[in-house]
């Protein structure tokens, strides 16, 4: 049994505006290079972990070319929602959202949470379970989101596309550390959403690993050193071998990414901090997330949690009404 794990591939429309390059035509030479090493590898699945288009609902303009190539996969993919897929940060949206209906016609088969995924080949049987990004992961006791009770088969896979961290970051960004989350069952527990990614960890016979995001957005030195790459999970000697394959199709930072624009972004950069901490001044937030803000308001005036949660849904309503009035355009 061999599977194949990429994330954050974002697809959509233009090329943000740090990209040097046309990254619509990278990003679907990257996607026909996982379909050759899907092939040359044997892979019997591909594993997505979150945020394969960069809105929740792009036109099918955008889609078209990439559902296509997708399907020349020759094998199925099985991936989570990541918080560009759905609106509002509410997995309750999928249905309405383009993910949501690839999944209903076949193309990217979703797994949900308490909904375990069996694949088997070989002789080996893999449990994949997984967890969509939601306005609570990172906030709420990680445990819920990260950690497998019991694994019914060889190995455990689990998939999560939430800030899982391999040490404490920084201040005011919701995280979640390995440490946290070391009595999972899982056998691997893969992650994206950080799109810079960080080692593998190993403690007692599991990993944790964030091999970095398939796109590149930011001009940021770590973004522009790396190469976006793609991981075969390998079982069949019987246990997991984990194989990190570079793509040859991701140009080199340099010849894609718009460093010129660094000074300017480390003034923008500064203004925001300057703003965030004038926030931080008047009303002693410590978050600037906007799920993680009305948790905060909560708090302090103590309103009752359906309160907070039809906030969270009005917010994940009005970002469906204004795609779709951006789509009419």
């Amino acid at each position: 049994m061999k599977l194949l794990f990429l994330t954050d591939t974002h697809i959509r429309a233009s090329s943000p505006q740090n990209r040097t390059d046309d990254f619509v035509a990278t990003l679907k030479m990257k996607f026909r290079e996982v379909n050759e090493i899907a092939k040359r590898e044997g892979v019997q699945a591909i594993l997505h972990g979150g945020d394969l288009f960069d809105i929740p609902s792009p036109s099918l303009a955008v889609c078209g070319d990439f559902v296509q190539i997708m399907g020349e996969a020759g094998v199925p993919t099985y991936g989570i929602a990541g918080n560009h897929d759905i609106f509002g940060h509410n997995p309750d949206t999928l249905p309405r959202t383009m993910l949501g209906f690839l999944d209903r016609i076949g193309i990217y088969r979703l797994i949900h949470p308490g909904q375990p995924l069996f694949l088997d080949h070989g002789g080996v049987k893999i449990q994949v379970t997984g967890q969509h990004y939601h306005y609570d992961l990172d906030r709420r006791d990680p445990r819920l989101d990260y950690c497998i009770d019991r694994v019914e088969a060889d190995f455990g896979i689990h998939l999560v596309h939430g800030m899982l961290m391999d040490r404490a970051f920084m201040e005011g960004v919701a995280h979640t550390r390995v440490d946290q989350i070391l009595d999972t069952k899982a056998d691997l527990t893969l992650c994206g959403h950080n799109h810079l990614g960080w080692p593998e960890v190993k403690h007692d016979g599991k990993i944790f690993y964030n091999p970095g995001g398939f796109v590149r957005l930011s001009n940021h030195p770590s973004d522009a050193a790396r190469r976006p790459q793609v991981l075969i999970l390998d079982f069949t000697s019987g246990r997991l071998e984990i194989k990190k394959i570079k793509l040859q199709s991701a140009p080199p930072g340099e010849e894609c990414l718009d460093r010129s624009q660094n000074e300017e972004a480390a003034f923008a950069a500064q203004r925001l901090a300057d703003f965030v901490q004038g926030i931080k001044a008047a009303g002693d937030y410590k978050v600037i997330d906007i799920g993680a803000i009305i948790d905060e308001i909560a708090g302090r005036e103590g309103l009752p949690n359906h309160v907070r949660e039809e906030a969270m849904h009005r917010i994940a309503s009005a970002q469906e009404r204004l795609a779709v009035g951006e789509n009419k355009r």
